[in-house]
Formats: C-alpha cells, structure tokens, sequence
C-alpha cells in the first residue's frame, strides 16, 4: 500500500509531463506546507521564477487573496494567461481558491 505521500507525487509527476510553462505562459505553481501556501511562475524553457508568492494560513479566505497577488505581479510581468500546475493536489478548498483568485484578478487559467 502506497502512502498519501507517494500517492500525490505519482499524480505530480503525471501532471508535469503534460504542464509546460513559457515565458509568455508561464506555469503556475501551488505548494501546500503545513503552515503556508506557495505560489510560483515558472518559465520551464528557461527554468527561472518569474515571480512567487506566499501566505501565512491555507483558509480559503487567504488562499484567493494570495491569488490576487500572484495575478498583480503577473501583469507587472505583461503575463496575461498562465498553465496551472496544482502539482498532484486536489483542485478543491485552497487550491481552487489560488485559481479563482488568479481570475478575479483578470489573468486566464
């Protein structure tokens, strides 16, 4: 029997053979800590961080507003859509919240 752990990082790995991101597409990158949420765009051609974010908390509340920052700073960048990599999370509570975070704040997902 494998454990939660292996489990997402077998769906991690399936999600990132598909996922790529550009510097016109950059990825979106979410990471669930114990204490906080990470949010990342990642230019894979290159392998740079265009930028990141995090938030103290994973509320559903906290989570959307970490969104909006991520969409901020992507249109500083001239970032208008991003390919979302919920890397093997599921996309519900918190993750979802980031995505439609990120929307709201005007970038396409």
């Amino acid at each position: 029997m494998k454990t939660k752990k292996e489990m997402r990082l077998k769906r991690k790995l399936s999600i990132r053979r598909k996922v790529m991101g550009t510097a016109k597409r950059p990825r979106l990158a979410v990471f669930r800590s114990n204490m906080r949420l990470y949010v990342q765009l990642i230019d894979d051609e290159k392998s740079v961080t265009l930028a990141s974010a995090w938030v103290e908390g994973k509320t559903v509340a906290k989570a959307t507003e970490l969104g909006g920052t991520v969409a901020e700073k992507a249109k500083a960048l001239k970032v208008s859509a991003v390919v979302f990599d919920r890397s093997g999370y599921r996309y519900h509570g918190a993750v979802k919240a980031v995505a439609d975070g990120v929307r709201e704040g005007g970038i396409t997902v």
